[in-house]
């Protein structure tokens, strides 16, 4: 059995490669053959005599994607290829706005989420059409721009003033406004699902933001999750359609867990760390199980 881990091939980090790594090691404790292949080494080719890929006429059996190239994904899946996660589930992942809908849709728990409308760049901003919004938020509030990683992109709004300042800064990329779960400040909880299992878990937590991202600083440490966590992070999952992802929770008032985000490419090497659970083993024994193997 033959297959392909596919990150990206631009980033200068060493997450997503070490993240490939384990799956291929994880692979060839099954008898799998898994090669590593940047996003710039399968290049898709559309033409009038189909779908293909440059330099490629012999596909994989699947391929494992640790990436968020969606136009590749789809070219994978329209050329027959089984895709974990598949392009339409990294979609829904990499842009909040849309993960929101699908998860309000199935009336997860989620916060109170207001969607900005499509502004064009160049654009002249009426900030007054905007401050509707605070019937429905009080400060502080949430701006969180649709695409963004690590919380960079996540903005805590104390007054109408940095309201009107951070509209004006974003306005012409997809954002939402949200609710800012006070109970939850810099506090959350990771729990990674594969297939419709919870494998492991972790609770992040910083001193000095109101964001728990590790990559910001915070502290990690295993945590068993309650079965209500549970059964919402594996709901999350399902409404978005993920093979493999982590869940974050935020903690509510009274201690109900609410959905922040779900990443699909969640890095796998903290949470070995803090838990000694290797999520690539579980990703292998997920795929072998979609794939009949």
């Amino acid at each position: 059995m033959y297959g392909w881990v596919i990150y990206n091939g631009h980033l200068t980090g060493n997450k997503f490669i070490t993240f490939s790594k384990w799956i291929q090691y994880a692979g060839e404790k099954e008898g799998i053959d898994i090669k590593l292949k940047r996003n710039d080494q399968v290049l898709p080719i559309v033409s009038s005599n189909g779908l293909g890929l440059l330099d490629h006429d012999q596909f994989p059996a699947f391929v494992i994607f640790i990436d968020k190239d969606i136009v590749l994904a789809r070219q994978l899946e329209l050329l027959g290829i089984p895709v974990f996660n598949s392009a339409n589930a990294i979609e829904l992942c990499d842009n909040k706005v849309l993960m929101y809908q699908a998860l309000g849709q199935k009336k997860l728990a989620i916060p109170l989420t207001i969607i900005a409308p499509k502004i064009f760049t160049g654009s002249k901003i009426n900030s007054e059409n905007f401050l509707h919004i605070e019937k429905s938020f009080d400060y502080p509030m949430i701006i969180k721009e649709g695409y963004g990683s690590y919380g960079e992109q996540v903005y805590l709004i104390e007054n109408r003033t940095q309201l009107i300042e951070k509209i004006n800064q974003v306005h012409d990329r997809p954002f939402v406004f949200q609710e800012f779960i006070k109970s939850s400040y810099g506090q959350d909880i990771r729990i990674y699902v594969v297939g419709d299992e919870v494998v492991a878990s972790v609770k992040r937590v910083a001193e000095n933001d109101f964001r728990a991202n590790a990559q910001l600083g915070s502290t990690m440490e295993a945590y068993q999750p309650t079965r209500k966590e549970k059964e919402l992070a594996i709901q999350a999952t399902r409404a978005l359609g993920t093979d493999f992802a982590g869940v974050d929770l935020l903690i509510g008032a009274n201690g109900e867990p609410i959905i922040c985000e779900i990443n699909t490419n969640a890095h796998i090497e903290n949470i070995y760390k803090y838990t000694g659970v290797n999520i690539a083993e579980h990703i292998i024994s997920h795929i072998k199980l979609e794939l009949n193997c």
